[in-house]
């Protein structure tokens, strides 16, 4: 589940302060039993946190499901084993305890930016939309960036050009420079056939990211671009990065093959 949109803003979500955690859960229990729960919970929860950004599923979903069992009504346990059933490819089990998060927060943006990008990830990008809108209503939200690329790269699989677009230059204007925005926005006016203004982001993504940096997939949207304005040179130097860089790369192959209007 982790391809090209990862789970942003995971860490926030799941990193938390021991009294968001447990707040609301105990009241009049022993104050002791509850500090005692409360921090074994915690530990559990950046545990398996820590274990799935790096990848290591199962042993991360045996420390989540640890912190469920000590507080199984928090909404940060249970979006957290949700990224982990995600990531393992259990979707029933993902979406379960999603939607049992959300029902406890309805509110929390991190939780809907994350089930927004479950459900686009799993064929639902129509229905994602409205997750990532409902994250960006939110003003206190710390990074809306993440949720408007989430939801302009959703836009794009739609093919909802202009939306993606919109969503992009949004997330330009709140966080400037980021070469995820760039290259989003080359992309949707490429496919808009507006290609002196994707050659305009890619310029601009030429600013703030070394084409060395780049991925074969954008070095070939690169490529597609110059070609379509008839800049032979712009083009003959990202094809020299393409094949310096990514050699044996499908794109590279393409790109040899001539075929640029694949």
């Amino acid at each position: 589940m982790r391809g090209s949109m990862a789970y942003p803003g995971v860490l926030a979500a799941a990193v938390v302060s021991l009294g968001v955690l447990l707040a609301g859960c105990a009241s009049t229990v022993d104050k002791e039993q509850a500090a005692s729960v409360e921090q074994r919970a915690a530990l559990r929860l950046q545990l398996a946190s820590a274990y799935y950004m790096q990848d290591q599923f199962a042993v991360a979903l045996a420390e989540a499901e640890q912190a469920v069992q000590l507080v199984p009504d928090n909404a940060q346990v249970r979006g957290m084993r949700a990224l982990i059933f995600a990531a393992m490819r259990q979707p029933v089990a993902a979406e379960k305890d999603f939607l049992y998060a959300l029902r406890l927060a309805p509110h929390n943006p991190e939780l809907s930016n994350n089930y927004g990008l479950f459900l686009c990830q799993t064929g639902h990008a129509a229905q994602s939309l409205a997750y990532f809108d409902a994250a960006l209503q939110d003003a206190a939200y710390g990074t809306p960036e993440l949720a408007l690329h989430n939801a302009a790269a959703c836009s794009l699989l739609m093919k909802d050009y202009p939306r993606a677009a919109n969503y992009w230059l949004k997330a330009e204007r709140i966080a400037p420079g980021a070469a995820m925005t760039y290259a989003g926005l080359v992309r949707v006016y490429y496919q808009q056939q507006d290609y002196r203004q994707a050659a305009h982001y890619l310029e601009r993504l030429g600013k703030v990211a070394t084409m060395e940096s780049q991925t074969a997939d954008v070095l070939w949207l690169g490529i597609k671009v110059q070609h379509k304005l008839g800049d032979a040179g712009a083009e003959a130097g990202l094809g020299a990065h393409l094949r310096n860089h990514h050699s044996a790369s499908p794109e590279y192959a393409a790109y040899q093959n001539g075929a640029f209007d694949e």
